[in-house]
């Protein structure tokens, strides 16, 4: 299976990620001091009269970027596609205390929501109910990227249950910790990759990974956010997106249909779901699909 071959890798994007449209729509944008400082050491200044730049104007300066939409599929994204080592910067010690104490300062308030982003998803049956009607009972389940494995569907209902992911944090009862090369030796019946694919510079990657992954008995379980932006008119998406954080890809299931067609994957059957929560009320794309 080979990469899209329409869509380099490229450090600023002049392609659409998803169908590799080259006439994109920008809008000027900036990355969020957290991820900015985080990923490239960068921070925030104040520009006053002792810096005697006489042509520019006194005041804060953050990192710029641009918003880029892809009107032939309907993605808003990023324009700067990070490095390995970017990311590996952004991800390290994920949601731990160094990386709380650096959004806190950025974010006040962000170690209180932290402590609710880390308790289990209260939705899990929502989930387990979409996917259910697509798998056998007591499935063998990969979970590509899935962190300790306490929010996988079927957690406790599968006949193995492994864990792909780079933290490589102690996995819960019942799941065990595999290497990329290790998931190459089993056969799966499900396989998920859920609030992955909206943090990764080139999202074909991972799914061509997974590909090799599965066979044409294989169920493939894909969730990102329907972001509220991809939830107004088409029209204004790109003018109201003004700031990026680590969610760099925003979603329709237009776009979804494009990158999988890319990567040798049907949709069979796809929906936005609205979820509620003691906390906050938000939708997903929910996504099955198989092998062509």
């Amino acid at each position: 299976m080979t990469t899209i071959p329409s869509t380099p890798r490229e450090r600023i994007a002049t392609q659409c990620v998803c169908c590799g449209n080259m006439q994109l729509q920008a809008s000027p944008a900036i990355l969020m001091p957290f991820v900015a400082h985080r990923v490239f050491g960068w921070r925030p200044v104040v520009i006053d009269a002792s810096w005697g730049l006489n042509t520019i104007a006194n005041g804060h300066a953050y990192s710029i970027c641009n918003s880029l939409y892809c009107g032939v599929c309907d993605f808003l994204f990023l324009d700067m596609r990070f490095s390995d080592a970017e990311l590996s910067r952004l991800y390290q010690d994920y949601r731990g205390p160094d990386y709380v104490e650096l959004r806190e300062l950025y974010e006040p308030g962000y170690r209180e929501r932290n402590r609710l982003l880390l308790a289990d998803i209260p939705y899990l049956d929502q989930i387990e109910n979409f996917i259910a009607p697509h798998i056998a009972p007591n499935p063998a389940i990969l979970d590509w990227g899935g962190d300790t494995g306490k929010n996988t569907p079927f957690k406790s209902k599968n006949k193995c249950l492994h864990i792909y992911d780079i933290s490589q944090k102690p996995t819960i009862a019942g799941a065990k910790s595999v290497s990329a090369q290790e998931t190459l030796a089993s056969a799966y019946d499900l396989i998920v990759c859920s609030e992955v694919l909206e943090h990764v510079p080139y999202p074909c990657d991972i799914l061509q990974a997974i590909c090799l992954r599965m066979d044409k008995s294989s169920t493939l379980y894909l969730e990102v956010p329907h972001e509220p932006v991809m939830q107004e008119d088409k029209n204004t998406r790109l003018k109201n997106k003004k700031h990026w954080h680590e969610h760099i890809n925003f979603f329709s299931i237009s776009s979804m249909e494009k990158l999988l067609d890319q990567c040798t994957l049907n949709i069979i059957n796809s929906q936005s779901t609205a979820i509620k929560t003691d906390n906050e009320n938000f939708k997903i794309l929910q996504i099955i699909a198989k092998l062509k």
